[in-house]
């Protein structure tokens, strides 16, 4: 007799988001605290939950105890028994004293911005750095809350909140939390060892380097995509790359830049994460130039803008110049463009049909050239060697084979300036 099979289709958590709104008396301020639930509701699909209901609360200020005032509390956990959900998202970080009251007051699963996003981290993370990053954010976050987390600590199965080094919970004391960390540390510091090795190799060869920065989902993996064959993971989600991709881009005049793509930025970033990728956040304090890509789709984009800028600040690079790329301009976006008062330049294109993709090329050109100048030198045919290293570092402009040597015509950087000093010609 033949077996019967039966498929089984994933049982998705059904989950009620919640916020306090500071009560301000500004529109803005409303209009903001929605958007962050809009944005904590993408995060929770992201990590395979579904929001079946949404709950803000206007109060002075988050209640120091339990995040809601008791009042709130009850209409929630009456939502959860009515809508059949299986725990609670808060919209902000909770204290430890705040997860253990809530989730004895609601009688339910309680989570935060924190735990979804780290949670989607652990998913998203496919090489051994990106896993040794995520896993010390994890676990950073943990040991401060294990005073706080007395039924969760207790509670088998899956659902959001539960991946990576959340599933050794049970067996995990603050000891072997400690331990791990150290450990990992430690492998950090190895990789960002490496990392400083090849900063030095680029350094030596020259060549510029392009930080891309912006909001999550934004689109800086498919302009990866667009000027290069890196073959980056870009889909219409929140953090769908997490690993650092660094590829050749040949400019129009024909010189080369490296295009490093980063992890997009996010309202309330969690700080453990800021902490735990700062090695590869910190790529961006050695770029020459950041590419600011936004969604100008987005009717958030300026807010969103704002973040990036803050974050930035944070990691140090407010001195790099920025070149703010408008992106998805084949969309359906509101004219005029927000402005931005920080950038050197700005770009309107669409990563997807290529639309002005070259005059963002030409505007990175542009603004390398303002940190070259131009100079003229007679190099003598015995100095080869030079020759060849010039043209693989510097931009062109002329060359003439003369009876005493190559003269040539060049923008050139503070090192290649000095090389050439000796052999420079007046005009």
């Amino acid at each position: 007799m033949a077996k019967e099979i039966h498929e089984t289709e994933e049982i998705r958590e059904r989950v009620i988001l919640v916020a306090v709104e500071p009560e301000t008396g500004n529109a803005k301020s409303a209009m903001t605290t929605e958007a962050c639930l809009d944005e904590l509701e993408e995060l929770v699909e992201t990590a395979g939950a579904q929001t079946v209901g949404k709950v803000i609360q206007k109060r002075e200020k988050v209640h120091p105890g339990h995040y809601l005032g008791k009042g709130k509390i009850e209409e929630v956990k009456m939502l959860v028994r009515a809508m059949d959900a299986s725990g609670v998202v808060c919209d902000d970080e909770l204290s430890p004293a705040q997860l253990k009251n809530l989730e004895q007051m609601l009688d339910t699963k309680v989570m935060d911005r924190t735990m979804v996003i780290l949670d989607i981290f652990a998913g998203r993370a496919i090489s051994g750095e990106g896993k040794i990053q995520v896993e010390l954010a994890q676990l950073k976050y943990r040991l401060s809350r294990l005073a706080g987390m007395g039924a969760s600590m207790s509670r088998l199965g899956g659902g959001i909140g539960t991946r990576g080094p959340g599933e050794k919970k049970l067996e995990t004391d603050r000891r072997y939390i400690k331990e791990r960390i150290a450990e990992l540390n430690r492998d950090l510091k190895e990789i960002e060892v490496h990392r400083e090795l090849l900063r030095g190799q680029r350094g030596k060869k020259g060549t510029p380097v392009v930080s891309l920065v912006g909001y999550t989902n934004a689109g800086k993996s498919t302009l990866i995509n667009r000027l290069t064959d890196a073959g980056v993971l870009a889909e219409d989600k929140l953090f769908a790359t997490l690993d650092t991709t660094t590829r050749k881009v040949k400019l129009p005049n024909g010189s080369e830049i490296l295009l490093t793509d980063t992890v997009g930025f996010i309202q309330k970033l969690p700080h453990h994460l800021i902490q735990a990728f700062r090695a590869t956040l910190e790529e961006m304090k050695y770029a020459d130039i950041l590419l600011h890509v936004v969604d100008a789709s987005n009717p958030n984009r300026k807010e969103q803008m704002d973040v990036v800028y803050d974050t930035l600040r944070s990691l140090g690079c407010e001195k790099t110049p920025v070149i703010t790329v408008f992106n998805k301009m084949d969309r359906e976006v509101e004219l005029p463009l927000p402005l931005d008062g920080i950038c050197c330049g700005r770009q309107q294109i669409s990563a997807v049909t290529g639309m002005g993709i070259e005059e963002m090329l030409s505007g990175i050109e542009t603004l390398l050239k303002t940190f070259r100048r131009s100079v003229k030198a007679l190099l003598p045919y015995t100095e080869g060697a030079l020759l060849g290293w010039v043209h693989g570092r510097c931009e062109i402009l002329s060359e003439e084979h003369t009876a005493e040597g190559v003269l040539l015509e060049a923008y050139v950087d503070e090192e290649a300036a000095n090389r050439l000093e000796p052999y420079c010609v007046q005009e």
